[in-house]
């Protein structure tokens, strides 16, 4: 029995090393990085040790990013869902292929992310973590219900101007809102 979980228009299940081939592509269009370039994958070991990352999340936590497919053919459009930060809390995230960008799917994605999140541990806040130039995650996470909780610099960032946004469902305490910008 599978334990994919299904969404209107998406099938989500948890990545393996095959997903490789069809998730690199999408790691290394510069359209999906247009607001961070600087990470946009060039070396395909890159992308593995992404769904090694994800992996983790799934063992420790409960929880990672999820492969994301179309239902009606099956082909991967992206990857997203919720991970633990510093053990403190849960960041809501997603990368979809620029030729499916503007349907919705990130909102469909990021909101089985999250009550996946809160069925598990609903006393962890949420958060969304994003640069200030990419409206579009703004959106997105006002459309999930976040709200703007910090706004300051975007340490490590190659581009000292980029300003670094937190969204979250609730106030953050020090520690967390930390955990969140680490």
């Amino acid at each position: 029995m599978s334990d994919d979980t299904f969404t209107e228009r998406l099938r989500l299940a948890r990545p393996v090393s095959g997903d490789l081939d069809a998730l690199f592509p999408i790691q290394t269009d510069p359209r999906v990085w247009t607001h961070y370039p600087s990470l946009r994958h060039t070396d395909p070991a890159q992308t593995l040790e992404m769904i090694e990352r994800w992996r983790r999340s799934w063992a420790e936590a409960g929880l990672g990013s999820w492969v994301a497919r179309l239902r009606d053919t099956d082909e991967v459009v992206g990857n997203g869902g919720c991970t633990l930060l510093g053990g403190r809390v849960w960041n809501v995230g997603y990368r979809i292929s620029a030729d499916h960008h503007g349907r919705g799917l990130a909102t469909e994605l990021a909101r089985a992310g999250i009550e996946r999140a809160r069925a598990i541990d609903p006393d962890r806040p949420m958060i969304a973590y994003l640069v200030e130039h990419n409206t579009a995650s703004a959106h997105v996470a006002e459309k999930l219900g976040l709200a703007l909780v910090h706004r300051g610099p975007d340490a490590g960032n190659p581009d000292p101007s980029v300003v670094r946004l937190v969204y979250a469902d609730r106030p953050l305490t020090l520690a967390q809102l930390d955990a969140a910008l680490r």
